[in-house]
């Protein structure tokens, strides 16, 4: 993902979280290193997508979150309804 987060690009999201989670995937990580904000539709995006990945029994992670994201999720109190790392690959690690 990259740029802004917004109305614009939740219905390419949507449907690939949904292929995601349709192929029997383990997990799925959101590589945030490149999105500069989130607005309330990308925040509505995100809940979503791991309430969708949950119920299909597919782990969500986010990785390389910018501050200015990190500071969005921290003013809607949503940083802790997230499995947040610092790196990509570290994400990556966590399904080992």
């Amino acid at each position: 993902m990259q740029g802004e987060f917004d109305g614009e690009l939740a219905s390419s999201f949507q449907d690939i979280v949904k292929d995601v989670v349709e192929r029997k995937q383990r997990g799925i990580v959101l590589d945030m290193s490149n999105v500069s904000f989130v607005d309330s539709v990308g925040l509505e995006q995100l809940l979503w997508s791991r309430d969708f990945c949950h119920d299909g029994k597919c782990q969500m992670r986010m990785a390389g979150l910018e501050e200015n994201c990190a500071k969005i999720l921290e003013i809607t109190r949503l940083e802790s309804e997230f499995d947040k790392y610092a790196e990509l690959a570290e994400a990556v690690k966590s399904f080992a």
